[in-house]
């Protein structure tokens, strides 16, 4: 699904992949473990995230997620409004 108000992506993480530390403006967000475990700093806490678990990330508070297994991550990322164009590096 991808609309202007809202937007929910799966995406594979390889292991020992991560993303920038970011922010989003407008965005809010929620991390979904499909299958494996990950882990997301929100606002300098660790987060540690096995299949079933989630966490949410509010607009403006920097966070990066981050796959330290040995095995890909299967994640599920809702984000409202759209995250897209709203994306600023911390």
């Amino acid at each position: 699904m991808k609309r202007e108000d809202l937007s929910v992506i799966e995406e594979r993480v390889p292991p020992g992949d991560k993303e920038q530390r970011h922010f989003h403006s407008r965005s809010r967000q929620f991390f979904y473990i499909i299958r494996g475990a990950a882990v997301i700093e929100v606002g300098g806490k660790r987060h540690e995230l096995r299949e079933g678990q989630g966490v949410e990330v509010p607009p403006g508070v920097a966070h990066q997620f981050r796959n330290e297994s040995n095995a890909e991550v299967v994640v599920l990322v809702v984000s409202a409004p759209m995250s897209h164009g709203d994306r600023v590096d911390a």
